[in-house]
Order: structure tokens, then C-alpha cells, then sequence
């Protein structure tokens, strides 16, 4: 099936996981993705676990080969092949890459040398605090991010440290937002012919993400901290033991507050004036809370969800990730865990696009590309090298 971006040409510069994942997503939805990597080397996550083994016994990364789909793949040494570079920027439409900043600059392929070539071109950028600022030249990484946006200081209990959020989610945030910003520029493209410089920064993407806790503090100056699996703004909410394990419930609406006193056995607590509102039901949830939690552990997980589900309370188990992938509504329904054949590790199951489309949506195009697998390809279809000339790049090292 044709893809929404079917004709536009991405190069992939990206490395590991921010700037791959924005490309696999373009990829996915159609454009023709080549992913540039160092000769000999490639991408660092090249040798990140999970691994499994190819036909000859050799580590391969599923990793890499998650972000990575949808792509072909080519090497260029970047110094000593700027001249193939810019050769092959004016063929693309967009370049996305997550280097620190100045680092292109410093290879004298920064956006305002290659604009120069290609006008229209659209350069996305990802790093971990952006282009601008006085933090700009500082590494950053996914940790880093969740750690300077905000984010652990909101995650964990309040008796505890700070936590990191299990899943790179700065990371895979960042990637969205670059995503975002390269189909308003290309819509852009269409009106002015002119391409642009698109910066995006790990950090501002955790913001973002905790965007309901940030403004708590902009609208009355208190500062959100850890509130374990509790909603900081509804009540009763949030994470309750069981006879046998966790669930979720939410029943702060009035209308679940007053089916709720009912299901838990203390109808008396509607007329109870500590809770007769959820702005006071939240300021005494201490109160509040063991009353939930003495009806939820007398039952198990899936005897609260098999009573609250029927009546349109919102709740869920806490499933862990293999439940997840065999989950009927995620794993089946949506789709997200399709299995691939790859060429070299054989059938193995990826992490699909969670946008569903009716017509021109992402779908996993083509497994990832080995190191290089397209050179010959790419080079000789997009700039017209002859086989003499690949092999003398091959030679000199340079592809």
C-alpha cells in the first residue's frame, strides 16, 4: 500500500534512538528513507542487546533493527566523502540527525552550508537541550532529560528517591515532536518552496510531556512532587492494592463517587463533608483512600476490574510486558507487535506505529538494512555512479 509520503526523501543521520525513530516513522508512512552510517562502524546501537543470532551465529541487534525499519542503508565517511554528501543532500527533501549541536557546523555541513545546495531542504535536529541556550553544547541523553525536565522529581513515592521512568520516554517524545515539526514544514514547503531548520531538544520534549504537573505549579506556585500512582488533581484515583496484586481506578467523577460508595459498602461517605467535592476529596485523600483500599484488597485484581468495568468505571490491572504484547485489545486488535522475516534473523516481532490511518498510514516496510546493504543501489540510482566509480569509493574507504 502506497504510503501518505510516498515521493519524499529522507537521509537518516540519526543515531541509536531519538533521530532513528522519527525516521522508521517516515519510513513507515511511505518515504523513502536511506540511513547513513560510518564505514566499518554504523550505528552505536548496532551492538545493543536484546540480540539474537543470525544464520552464521553472530550477534545481530533487535534494537537496531526495531528503529531502523523501513529504511535502506548506505555508509559514507562524512570527511572524507563531503563532496558524495553534498551531492546526495540536494537529492533529499529532509535530513534528520541527533548529533550534539555544532558538530555538523564543525564538518562544514551545517544547515546554512547545505541550504546553500539544496534550499528546500528540511533539516530536523534532535539533542538534549537543543540549539540555543547556554546549555546547548552539553551531552544529553534520554536519563539526562528526565532528570533536568522535571520529570523524576514527579515519579516514585514520596518517601523515596526519584525514578527514572522505565521507558525512554524523552527519547522516543523527542522523535514524535521531530516527526510533528518535519510534516508542518513539508505542508510549509508547499507554499513557499523554502525548507527549514527544525530543532528539537530532549529536555523541552519532557516538559511537555509533563505538562499537567508543570502548569500546577505556573497557575499557584506549589511545587508538584512524588505522589506514588495517586492522581494529583482527582480522588479517589490512582493505584490501590488487591487480595493478589495492583489495579488502577478512577471514580473521582460525581457520578462514579456516588456508584462507588455504594460498591465498596460506606454509602455514608457521600454526605461525608471531608468528601462531598473532589477538591476536598483530594485534600483528605488520606482519609479517603483506606475506605477504596479495604474494598479492593478483599477482592482479586480481576474481581475489582470484573465489577467496576460493567458499571463504565475506568480501571485497569497493571499488566507486565509480555501480558501486554498477548493483550487481545493491544497486542491482536492493534496490531502492535507485528512479526517481520528478517533476511538475516528470520521471523521476530517489532513495535508498530500506533497512528491507524484509513487510507495511506504507516505500516513497516521492509526489514532494517545491514551495514551498507544499499550502497550500490543508492549510488548508481539517485547519482548516477557507475560501478567503476562505487568500487573506487569502496577502495578508498570512504563508502
Amino acid at each position: 500500500m502506497a504510503g501518505a509520503l510516498e515521493g519524499i526523501r529522507v537521509l537518516d543521520m540519526g543515531r541509536v534512538l531519538a533521530g532513528p525513530s522519527c525516521a522508521a516513522l517516515l519510513g513507515d508512512m511511505g518515504a523513502e528513507v536511506i540511513k547513513l552510517e560510518q564505514p566499518g562502524r554504523g550505528d552505536d546501537s548496532r551492538g545493543f542487546a536484546p540480540m539474537k543470532k543470525d544464520k552464521d551465529g553472530n550477534n545481530v541487534s533487535c534494537y537496531y533493527k526495531n528503529f531502523n525499519r523501513s529504511k535502506k542503508g548506505i555508509t559514507l565517511d562524512l570527511k572524507t566523502g563531503k563532496e558524495v554528501f553534498l551531492e546526495l543532500v540536494k537529492t533529499v527533501d529532509v535530513l534528520v540527525e541527533n548529533f550534539r549541536p555544532g558538530t555538523m557546523d564543525k564538518l562544514g555541513l551545517g544547515y546554512e552550508e547545505l541550504k546553500k545546495v539544496n534550499p528546500g531542504l528540511i533539516y530536523g535536529c534532535i539533542s538534549g537541550f537543543g540549539s540555543t541556550g547556554p546549555y546547548r553544547n552539553r551531552a544529553g541523553y534520554d536519563t539526562m532529560s528526565q532528570a533536568w525536565s522535571g520529570i523524576m522529581s514527579i515519579t516514585g513515592w514520596p518517601e523515596d528517591d526519584p525514578v527514572r521512568c522505565g521507558a525512554s520516554l524523552c527519547d522516543v517524545i523527542g522523535g514524535l515532536h521531530l516527526t510533528i515539526g518535519i510534516l508542518a514544514a513539508l505542508r510549509l514547503r508547499e507554499k513557499t518552496g523554502r525548507g527549514q531548520f527544525i530543532d528539537i531538544s530532549l529536555t523541552d520534549g519532557g516538559v511537555v510531556a509533563e505538562a499537567s504537573m508543570v502548569e500546577v505549579y505556573l497557575a499557584t506556585g506549589k511545587v508538584p512532587y512524588k505522589n506514588g500512582n495517586r492522581y494529583t488533581s482527582s480522588a479517589p484515583g490512582g493505584g490501590y492494592h488487591t487480595k493478589d496484586g495492583y489495579c488502577v481506578i478512577n471514580g473521582s467523577a460525581p457520578k462514579f463517587w456516588a456508584m462507588l460508595v455504594d460498591i465498596i459498602g460506606h454509602p455514608e461517605l457521600a454526605e461525608d463533608p471531608r468528601f462531598l467535592t473532589n477538591a476536598l476529596r483530594v485534600k483528605n485523600r488520606e482519609e479517603l483512600d483506606p475506605y477504596v483500599e479495604a474494598w479492593t484488597m478483599s477482592l482479586t485484581t480481576q474481581e475489582v476490574i470484573d465489577t467496576l468495568l460493567p458499571k463504565g468505571f475506568a480501571c485497569a490491572p497493571i499488566l507486565t510486558i509480555d501480558q501486554v504484547v498477548a493483550n487481545e485489545q493491544i497486542g491482536v486488535a492493534r496490531n502492535m507487535f507485528p512479526e517481520i522475516d528478517d533476511p538475516e534473523v528470520g521471523p521476530t516481532r517489532f513495535i508498530n506505529s500506533a497512528i491507524k490511518m484509513e487510507e495511506g498510514g504507516p505500516e513497516i516496510r521492509c526489514p532494517a538494512p545491514t551495514l551498507g546493504q544499499h550502497n550500490d543501489e543508492i549510488y548508481s540510482t539517485i547519482l548516477g555512479y557507475s560501478p567503476e566509480k562505487i568500487q573506487e569509493l569502496r577502495e578508498k574507504g570512504i563508502i
